[in-house]
């Protein structure tokens, strides 16, 4: 890995500015995702109180479990954007970033002054990336949007959970979807910059980012009518394929995908050859078609011997498995440990376990700069854009920091 004259190694976003107009999950992942990777981001937040994620809970040591999730490799700039010389302030430091952020409801950055058209004004190689619910235009574009209600809206909740009952995915997957594509975005307009030397406008909807990760679904709707039925913890149309309970009460998840895993499958791990010629499974259709009767007969097999005896089978015959494990597994995960996706990260109660990038570029680490204590870098950002000591502590005294 090849290093600077400072001895310091180079990272893919260093000299890479973001201002983060930034609030709870979308936002701020997308911009984690950029820091991680060297890119300077500050953090405007709200004085006194901070980004509302910073209130949902104190599990770490005082500090909310979600912060600490998303907002290292960050600084912290406590502004009231309300107030006419907050807002300057904002405005000056848009005119010297690379990149914009914000996932507030669409048109409150312009009703501060701090929108696309203004910014971008100021600065023609700004790139403007907002993150919303339903985009900046259409019927939706005003209506609120938090993940469970995209989940629902979007379809994600019509394929999970089971016959008699819906659920929604466990971790808030219409945000994250979003930071992703808005992160993608962000680096594909920094690209497209060099050659161009213009910055340009990116809007992001936590909507279509689940629109697109529907998969195969709208397929089987396009082209047979088919809504996705609920199938629990099972696939819609790869049978069988999940996890099944052992007779000790552990689960076995296995996936038998292919012609040749489903031979292996009979032959090898639950010893029942003579399921290869049952006309009701010779393929995947006759599977998907007798479901009900395969899983049941599956499930009671299964329950015949203790879930180190499945795995033990499926590790000899080369079928795809695993465990189904709890949080703490997780945690411990062999996997986990020999890769070091649990780190340590400085914050202001102390190094913090936090779980690492999964971005794993052969010279570019990620990074692990601390946590932000809530404001910590009003003062020397404002020293940066070229504000005074009088002007400062005019800021402080009228409480505009």
């Amino acid at each position: 890995m090849a290093e600077d004259r400072s001895g310091k190694v180079p990272l893919a976003l260093d000299g890479v500015r973001v201002l983060a107009l930034e609030v709870s999950v979308s936002g701020p992942h997308c911009s984690r995702i950029l820091g991680d990777m060297g890119a300077e981001v500050i953090k405007v937040e709200k004085p006194k109180t901070g980004d509302l994620i910073r209130g949902w809970d104190s599990v770490v040591r005082g500090l909310s479990s979600g912060f600490v999730w998303l907002n290292g490799n960050k600084r912290s700039f406590a502004v009231d954007i309300k107030t006419p010389a907050g807002r300057e302030a904002v405005q000056r430091l848009a005119e010297r970033v690379d990149v914009v952020l914000e996932n507030f409801a669409p048109g409150v950055t312009d009703r501060l002054g701090l929108g696309a058209a203004e910014l971008c004004a100021r600065n023609p190689r700004l790139i403007y990336c907002s993150v919303s619910g339903y985009g900046q235009d259409g019927p939706y574009r005003d209506v609120k949007a938090y993940d469970l209600l995209i989940q629902g809206e979007a379809g994600i909740i019509a394929t999970t959970g089971y016959p008699d009952k819906p659920a929604k995915v466990g971790v808030p997957i219409t945000d994250l979807a979003s930071s992703m594509y808005a992160a993608v975005g962000i680096l594909l307009a920094l690209y497209q910059r060099e050659r161009t030397g213009r910055g340009q406008i990116i809007d992001i909807s936590m909507f279509e980012s689940a629109l697109a990760w529907l998969g195969y679904f709208p397929h089987h709707y396009w082209h047979r009518g088919e809504e996705p039925a609920r199938v629990g913890m099972r696939h819609h149309y790869i049978v069988p394929y999940g996890p099944y309970l052992a007779s000790d009460g552990a689960y076995v998840s296995l996936a038998v995908a292919t012609p040749r895993d489903w031979e292996i499958f009979c032959r090898n791990v639950i010893q029942r050859p003579d399921l290869l010629d049952d006309a009701r499974f010779k393929s995947a259709p006759d599977r998907r078609r007798n479901r009900a009767v395969l899983e049941e007969l599956v499930e009671r097999i299964f329950l015949e011997r203790p879930q180190e005896e499945w795995l033990r089978r499926l590790r000899a015959s080369e079928l795809p498995h695993g465990k189904l494990n709890g949080i703490g597994e997780v945690l411990a995960h062999p996997q986990a440990i020999a890769r070091k996706m649990i780190r340590e990260m400085e914050s202001p109660v102390g190094p913090v376990p936090v779980m690492g990038s999964p971005l794993r570029l052969s010279d570019s680490p990620a990074r692990f700069d601390p946590i932000p204590a809530l404001g910590q870098d009003t003062e020397p950002i404002l020293q940066e854009l070229g504000y005074s000591a009088a002007e400062i502590e005019t800021f402080r005294r009228d409480q505009i920091i």
